[in-house]
């Protein structure tokens, strides 16, 4: 028989319970003899040795009992009464099993009780309360300890898994959302080109080829490098200039520091409020249209402003709130991904709306 299949049967059997267990009851029999060397003398050559092999045994019986039987049939189950009774019954029964171990020893070795351990048969209840019982409840108090322990453990790693499981499950449902959302708006803008001007419709589909790329085969880790997403947000940029009317509306976005290529970030969280402001920007020829965009990055953290003007009714040149869908999922995303890390404040006023989002860099 070869050691993996003796392992696997060890294991399935508990085996390697038995030494913790040795262990256990040989600490505390060293402190009552007073010494190592006293133990294996006690053990090999004392005629009350028998008394100590029936507290292992039946309290290993009384541990194990209640572990895979009482608990699992009763405890888990809500039958709460029964269970107490049973864990006192199953103390009571194991206890009288050690203590007619005191007895057994006097008989095989034809000493009384009283020459063996100093008490008279009629002392049973000082065997029985006194020494035997306040053992017996310790071992079934630490059998049950460990094991409702290692059973909670198991259930919070579960729980912490189902938990991870269900966050990127909903990150990838967000991501899914919000990359269609922002391809609907980007092919209408290339839409509105091709009969005012098919050359720059070309090039804005060359750009925006490059930008499916990205979004393709560039975008799938869970952090990319700051450039790359900072890239996207300059392309995306430059394909919405080609529709709107640049003596009509002032647009400007400055990088503040250029420490870009040390830093990495969760893909597609600037561009929904890049995305939003240019959806909402408003364009009457009577009044000031813009789009104010500032990028600062530093070593500890990541700060971008956002600044778009409204029309005189409130909305943008849409006919909608400009607090989408797209910014809805980008707060639910910030939420997950970096839970203690940001802050973000939008201010949706009636001629403008800004968002001020402030992100700490997660230390690795």
């Amino acid at each position: 028989m070869d050691f993996n299949r003796l392992k696997k049967i060890a294991l399935k059997l508990k085996l390697y319970h038995i030494p913790f267990w040795l262990g256990y009851h040989l600490v505390w029999l060293t402190i009552n003899v007073g010494s190592l060397s006293q133990v294996w003398e006690y053990l090999l050559h004392s005629d009350s040795s028998v008394k100590f092999y029936f507290y292992v045994i039946f309290q290993i019986i009384g541990v194990y009992f209640n572990l895979y039987y009482l608990i699992p049939k009763l405890l888990y189950v809500g039958r709460y009464a029964s269970y107490i009774f049973s864990v006192l019954g199953t103390i009571l029964v194991c206890n009288a099993f050690i203590v007619s171990g005191y007895f057994l020893a006097s008989y095989l070795s034809g000493k009384s009780l009283f020459e063996l351990f100093g008490v008279y048969p009629y002392q049973f209840t000082t065997i029985y309360f006194v020494w035997a019982l306040p053992s017996t409840v310790a071992s079934m108090t630490l059998g049950m300890s460990i094991k409702l322990g290692k059973n909670w453990l198991q259930a919070e790693k579960r729980r912490l898994r189902l938990e991870k499981e269900h966050l990127e499950t909903e990150l990838k449902y967000l991501k899914s959302q919000i990359n269609p959302h922002f391809l609907f708006n980007t092919i209408n803008s290339i839409f509105a080109l091709i009969h005012k001007n098919p050359d720059l419709a070309s090039e804005s589909l060359a750009n925006f080829s490059d930008m499916l790329r990205f979004q393709l085969y560039e975008c799938n880790d869970e952090q990319i490098p700051l450039e790359k997403e900072l890239r996207f947000i300059e392309n995306f940029i430059d394909l919405e200039k080609l529709r709107l009317d640049p003596e009509h509306t002032e647009m400007q976005f400055d990088i503040l520091d250029q420490t870009l290529h040390q830093k990495t970030i969760a893909p597609f969280i600037l561009i929904p409020f890049v995305e939003n402001a240019f959806k909402h920007v408003s364009k009457g020829k009577g009044q000031p249209n813009f789009i104010r965009m500032t990028l600062k990055v530093t070593d500890a953290y990541l700060k971008l402003h956002i600044e778009n003007s409204k029309g005189p009714n409130g909305l943008g040149n849409e006919d909608e709130r400009p607090r989408g869908i797209g910014l809805t999922n980008v707060e639910r995303r910030l939420h997950l991904l970096y839970p203690d890390s940001y802050s973000l404040h939008i201010d949706d006023q009636k001629d403008r709306f800004s968002v001020l989002l402030k992100l700490e860099w997660q230390k690795n």
